[in-house]
């Protein structure tokens, strides 16, 4: 039993006052939901995950810088979700994002998703930035949908000009997984392949869940391509490499970004080699000061290096998080127009967005393979 009753009334009211500060700072905080949808599962669970390491460096980042927005400290917090790369899970999951009340997404990775989806989260008023490359997903007219990388018409032309240009190739056979982001590369490449000259001798189709390409490829084989244009995911195109090797195919084998990382080296073994090609929209990380601490700081923290999009994702982030800054609101009905008309340097590039909300300058590098790595050609080539 308390007998100074002096020291039982002052000790309550001294750690009421030691408590004062921290209470301030937690009612000055406020916590940001940002979602992130992507292939977390699956065949493409790498391209996923290394997109969802993109994001979390970037979160770490910025929590720990202290971004400040009307007066009060954010905190970001990640809520992430798998899509599966599948339509009908895209809607679900972006259905719980928007329960959430996440004030902005990143993702999804695929343009069969992000198609369907980029509707649902325009309808809701919540900022989407998506790395998928399908043309169609920013000519809906939706403002609150942007990409944050090179679209199907960058990539699918830079590879049908490099094809004619740079490797005098003059018949190609496409192949396509139908579905929006394989259907649409596979277009673009076609019609900048014959702008340039190289004659089409067969357009094929196959699925994104194919293993065997034999029945295809001797098709194909009998028309004797120079190369083989592949619109489809990694997780195809090593055994599709493999299987054009043990047939005795010489031909190069292109595709879009989809294939352009060292996972398709995992696959495809020793075939995938100095006569695949393959572009990523922006720079080469190791050519700038940027690129290369984004590249030791992401391998220091997961053990692995950056596949395709990682940095995109960290970059958007950061736009996002600039966005609410220059607008004062988190709010994406708020920050929506200060996003559009933004200017920042990332790590991935220069972003800034035209009035579809596409990239106006999206630097695109080709790549081949050597000994199972990635190689970035020299600028030009």
């Amino acid at each position: 039993m308390w007998k100074n009753n002096t020291v039982r009334h002052l000790l309550p009211a001294g750690l009421i006052l030691a408590m004062l500060p921290m209470l301030a700072r937690a009612t000055d905080e406020q916590v940001v939901k940002i979602g992130l949808t992507g292939p977390l599962s699956g065949q493409q669970a790498a391209l996923g995950k290394d997109d969802e390491y993109g994001f979390k460096l970037a979160l770490e980042r910025l929590n720990a810088s202290g971004v400040m927005v009307a007066g009060k400290r954010i905190r970001f917090e990640l809520v992430s979700e798998d899509d599966a790369a599948d339509a009908r899970t895209g809607m679900t999951v972006a259905q719980r994002l928007i329960d959430s009340k996440v004030k902005a997404v990143l993702g999804p990775y695929n343009s069969g998703v992000a198609l369907p989806i980029s509707r649902l989260f325009n309808e809701a008023g919540i900022v989407m930035a998506t790395v998928a490359s399908n043309p169609k997903i920013t000519q809906q007219g939706f403002p609150y949908i942007f990409r944050i990388s090179a679209s199907d018409t960058q990539l699918g032309t830079k590879m049908g000009t490099f094809a004619a240009r740079s490797l005098k190739l003059k018949q190609f056979a496409v192949i396509d997984d139908r579905t929006a982001y394989g259907q649409g590369v596979a277009d673009e490449f076609e019609k900048a392949a014959k702008a340039n000259g190289i004659k089409i001798i067969a357009r094929e189709f196959t699925t994104d869940k194919a293993t065997d390409f034999s029945a295809i490829l001797s098709r194909i084989k009998a028309s004797k391509p120079d190369g083989i244009f592949y619109g489809g995911y990694y997780t195809q195109a090593g055994p599709m490499r493999a299987q054009m090797k043990q047939l005795g195919m010489d031909a190069y084998l292109l595709g879009g970004d989809a294939i352009c990382n060292e996972e398709l080296a995992k696959l495809g073994g020793a075939s995938v080699d100095g006569h695949v090609y393959c572009p990523q929209g922006g720079p080469v990380l190791e050519q700038s000061k940027a690129g290369r601490a984004f590249q030791a700081d992401f391998k220091k923290k997961f053990g692995i290096e950056p596949l395709t999009y990682s940095a995109s994702m960290f970059d958007g982030l950061n736009l996002i998080a600039k966005a609410m800054q220059k607008a004062n609101s988190v709010e994406p009905e708020h920050y929506r127009d200060a996003l559009a008309f933004l200017s920042h340097q990332g790590v991935a590039g220069d972003y800034q967005f035209d009035n579809k909300r596409d990239l106006k300058n999206s630097p695109i590098t080709v790549y081949t393979f050597k000994n199972g790595q990635i190689v970035a050609l020299p600028e030009g080539k």
